[in-house]
């Protein structure tokens, strides 16, 4: 055990977080900690961290783990460069090193009469900064930052030139770079571009130790996530799989408890009916009383609690515009002395949803801000077509919001008067209901702050949406009920995300902004990764290599000399004339028999285990659980494997009708 959390408890100003969370963390471990905006997410790594205590429960730690938590909150006033940031992850190391000189110094004073413990001192700390490849820890920080997407000069600049969302990447770097035991992250792929999140993906899977991630992005989870948490009504639920095994496995628990539930309120309507007509009757009179006692004893099954509230959203159908609603013609753009475009054009067209793909500071912000009408460009024309409307979400509108204001003042300052009506049912929508309206903008969680933004953004119909890092904050499910309104949006869309799977559902046209240069691909984000990858790697995974020119050709199943016809595979027997093809139908009728009984009883011990898993005393113990719901994928592994072979033994034992 590496880091335990047993029984905790968190409340916060008389509103209870969580309680009783019990979660245990081992080398190797990746657990994906979900749940909606506000459950308390963050204060549980915090605890995990040792940086906030609990109100009750035990936080362990394995004697000398390190624990390494990326923070939220980054200080932007801190002196220094990138470089000498991320390099105080080895302190102790430059702190060895220090020691090391001192050492050698005294040594050089003694000159040939060195103290024997002086020169065994230093062979011990010479040993210890080999063994913590303290001699390389300067390309350490080069590779790390290079990978987080800081190039040659951005490592030498001040902190202080940077954005939070950077900042958040140098904290980033110096966890990597520290190599912890236990690694809590918190939404770490927020600000990191499509690149670099590889090369973090790359690292991650490398990592040795124990990691519990908060993420809203999906295809982060799927490929990391080996168990996952839910916190939600103040209870944490462990899943023992990976994404998709957790929505699946929870959509089953929940059908399960709510088919116990009526089939026990279905019995207990038939025992209060015998009750009630045979209460008086003397001779069932023993009956009756064991029966309410039975009724009385009986524990009830709760129904299945509902999920965390959903977004109701919907985007209208907008205005039509016209058939080219966004152009830039010959735009040339630079900041100071860097040119970052040079004549470049794109066209967006109507009903589009075109994705900005590239690496960080290749421009796609800027592209997007253009395209917006928010930023000006030294030559060239945008062009914005016949009645088009354009809406334009930034990532910096989180900090524009007006900490003093209410949720509903907030909304209502950029409104219309027409509009006024209908508010609290559009921030209803966006899940500020009842005394949400009245909180104050500077209270609201990141989550909150985003949907807050997003309702004001769409709180009129535009025919243009210009998004930039529309799902930053948002829960998984957010993201979910954004991903479905945009995609059935009927407008056109420019947007730039890092959420893999959000691209995946929404882009029909990809640009790739990258050394002020424009590339375009059509479809989706692995069709574009598709054709990056080129027509001879992706020929080579979608379809057999032909037998190269000299190899002996592999011979038809029908033309293999010396076999049967009845050996061949997928030939029904009853194609074979005579005695041969009874006997084969004997046999498979035989064999189908053994196999229909074996899968009868695969079939009732899994509804018998699926049975005990939704009865809510066996996830009391986790081990329990975890041991059944393994059991359980076996049998399911069983079963599929089992299945198959059925359908083809049925094939075979079906003799052929008369032609």
């Amino acid at each position: 055990m590496t880091l335990r959390l047993a029984r905790i408890s968190r409340a916060f100003g008389g509103r209870t977080l969580f309680e009783g969370v019990d979660l245990e963390l081992r080398s190797g471990d990746r657990v994906a900690l979900i749940g909606a905006n506000g459950v308390g997410k963050t204060t549980l790594l915090r605890i995990a961290a040792g940086l906030e205590a609990p109100d009750a429960g035990e936080r362990s730690c394995a004697r000398a783990a390190r624990v390494g938590l990326l923070r939220q909150e980054i200080d932007p006033g801190r002196p220094g460069s990138v470089r000498e940031e991320a390099a105080r992850a080895f302190a102790h190391l430059d702190a060895l090193e220090a020691e090391l000189r001192q050492l050698e110094a005294e040594i050089a004073r003694a000159g040939t009469h060195v103290p024997g413990d002086l020169a065994e001192r230093y062979d011990a700390l010479q040993a210890r900064l080999v063994q913590q490849d303290g001699y390389t820890r300067e390309a350490r920080v080069e590779r790390v930052l290079e990978g987080l997407g800081f190039d040659a000069a951005a490592r030498e600049r001040p902190l202080t030139s940077f954005s939070g969302g950077w900042l958040m990447r140098v904290e980033l770097a110096k966890l990597l770079l520290i190599e912890p035991d236990v690694l809590l992250l918190d939404e770490p792929t927020n600000h990191l571009d499509l690149p670099s999140l590889e090369w973090f993906d790359e690292t991650l899977a490398a990592f040795r130790g124990a990691v519990l991630m908060v993420s809203h992005d999906r295809a982060f989870l799927r490929r990391h996530a080996q168990r996952v948490a839910e916190l939600e009504n103040g209870r944490l639920t462990v899943y023992p799989g990976g994404w998709d095994f957790m929505l699946a496995e929870r959509e089953r628990r929940r059908e399960q408890i709510e088919a116990a539930r009526r089939n026990q309120d279905r019995k207990v309507a038939e025992t209060e009916r015998f009750i009630e007509r045979f209460r008086y009757k003397e001779s069932k009179a023993r009956q009756v009383q064991s029966r309410v006692k039975a009724l009385a004893k009986l524990e009830r099954i709760d129904a299945p609690e509902a999920g965390p509230r959903r977004l109701r959203l919907k985007l209208p159908a907008p205005a039509r515009a016209g058939a080219l609603p966004l152009e830039l013609v010959g735009i040339h753009k630079a900041y100071g002395e860097a040119v970052v475009y040079r004549g470049v054009g794109l066209q967006v067209r109507r009903g589009e949803k075109v994705a900005l793909v590239g690496p960080n500071g290749a421009g796609k912000s800027t592209l997007l801000r253009i395209l917006a009408g928010v930023l000006p460009f030294e030559a060239g024309e945008r062009r914005l077509g016949h009645n088009a409307h354009v809406a334009f979400y930034a990532q910096h509108q989180l900090e524009a919001l007006t900490p003093s204001r209410t949720v509903l003042e907030e909304l209502a300052h950029d409104a219309a008067l027409e509009d006024h009506p209908r508010l609290r049912g559009h921030l209803g929508a966006f899940l500020f209901s009842g005394d949400d309206v009245a909180k104050k903008v500077s209270v609201l969680s990141g989550g909150e702050k985003a949907r807050l933004a997003l309702a004001k953004l769409l709180l009129r119909p535009s025919n243009v949406l210009v998004l930039d890092e529309p799902t930053n904050h948002l829960d998984v499910q957010a993201c979910e009920v954004l991903e479905d309104a945009l995609a059935a949006y009927r407008g056109t869309l420019v947007l730039i995300s890092h959420d893999r799977d959000f691209l995946n559902a929404i882009a029909s046209r990809v640009v790739e902004v990258r050394a002020g240069q424009l590339r375009e691909f059509p479809g989706n984000y692995d069709a574009y990764l598709a054709r990056l990858r080129g027509p001879a790697e992706s020929a080579s995974q979608a379809t057999p290599q032909a037998p190269r020119s000299g190899a002996r050709s592999e011979a038809k199943p029908s033309e293999v000399p010396g076999r049967k016809p009845s050996e061949v595979p997928g030939r029904k027997p009853s194609e074979v004339p005579g005695r041969e093809a009874r006997r084969e139908l004997a046999r498979a009728k035989r064999r189908l028999e053994r196999l229909e009984g074996e899968i009868a009883e695969r079939e009732a011990e899994l509804e018998a285990l699926s049975f005990r898993l939704a009865d809510p005393a066996v996830w009391a113990d986790p081990e329990q659980g975890r041991r059944l719901a393994a059991d359980r994928e076996t049998l399911q592994a069983t079963l599929a494997g089992l299945y198959p072979e059925w359908e083809r033994l049925a094939l075979e034992a079906e003799p052929e009708a008369p032609g």
